[in-house]
């Protein structure tokens, strides 16, 4: 998809007579037209930027620097350092990642130039979100049908809480042009889902089990809408932030603590991994596998969920 420069006037009454638009409707506005420009892959993306660039136009707002628009490298690595000191490294990489998109739109960046990472001076306290087998499965006895099935779906294939409302047979959604290792995958019928980025991914779900999923197919599809997006969803089984949520309360009644529905991906990711070790000997290629499977883009990404 061709990239193009994102042009729009943004507006608002400032002390010095100069005029731009409120923090937050930068942010929206900017945010959306990145994303209809072709620079965002993904609308989850869009949304994802908007709280980062929002806080950034306040802050230049106050340094008069300007709207976001008119961003420089130079402030926009001022902001990283000082944001360096409030935030963890997660957020603080968003809101890298968000200026950076910025720049290119605006074209005070090429394609190729980077801001550079910035290491946050917040500890983060990494600790792992792993279910084991028999957790989950006292789980599912505490949520609905419908709810348990995705449960069981999330475990078997390392599947986020919106990837949920995407799944789809192999052959009706194909999948992106990505590397594939020759062991990838467990036995088992492959869909498709799209992931974070718009990346259209494959994954493996068990033959009984997808066998019960296709008993949930639904005559036609449906438009769902989970935290401002459209999913389209062929089966009828949770999915979004109400299965999250009815995770995180199952998990709460059967073990007396929530590590969330995304610790079930951790769960997945720690499983494979020691599975690939066995069958190939050699750690590094076990986490590259595994990294397909779960739709990183990194693979040192993935360290985060075998912790």
């Amino acid at each position: 998809m061709k990239k193009n420069n994102v042009h729009f006037v943004v507006k608002q009454k400032s002390k010095n007579g100069r005029t731009f638009a409120k923090a937050k409707t930068q942010a929206v506005a900017l945010s959306k037209a990145m994303y209809n420009s072709g620079r965002l892959a993904s609308l989850g993306t869009s949304h994802s930027y908007e709280a980062s660039l929002r806080l950034a136009a306040e802050w230049l707002k106050r340094n008069g620097r300007g709207s976001l628009v008119e961003l420089t490298p130079k402030a926009a690595k001022q902001y990283l350092n000082e944001r360096a000191a409030l935030v963890g490294q997660k957020t603080l990489d968003r809101d890298r990642q968000a200026l950076q998109a910025v720049l290119r739109a605006t074209g005070r960046f090429s394609e190729k130039n980077r801001l550079p990472v910035i290491k946050a001076v917040k500890q983060q306290v990494l600790v792992s979100r792993n279910y084991t087998a028999e957790q989950w499965s006292l789980v599912i006895e505490h949520q609905t049908p419908r709810n348990a099935l995705s449960t069981e779906l999330a475990a078997a294939a390392g599947l986020r809480a919106h990837e949920l409302f995407t799944l789809r047979p192999v052959e009706e959604q194909p999948m992106s042009d990505r590397p594939a290792d020759p062991v990838k995958f467990r036995p088992g019928i492959r869909y498709t889902v799209i992931g974070k980025g718009g990346l259209i991914r494959e994954v493996s779900i068990p033959n009984s089990l997808a066998a019960r999923l296709e008993a949930h197919r639904l005559d036609e599809a449906v438009i769902r809408i989970d935290r401002k997006i459209h999913y389209t969803s062929h089966y009828d089984i949770g999915a979004g932030q109400a299965w999250s949520q009815s995770f995180t309360a199952a998990s709460k009644a059967a073990l007396d603590f929530s590590n969330g529905g995304h610790g079930l991906r951790h769960a997945y990711a720690q499983e494979r991994h020691r599975e690939l070790q066995v069958l190939l000997g050699d750690r590094d290629r076990a986490k590259q596998v595994v990294s397909q499977e779960v739709g990183h883009f990194r693979p040192e990404i993935t360290d985060t969920y075998l912790r």
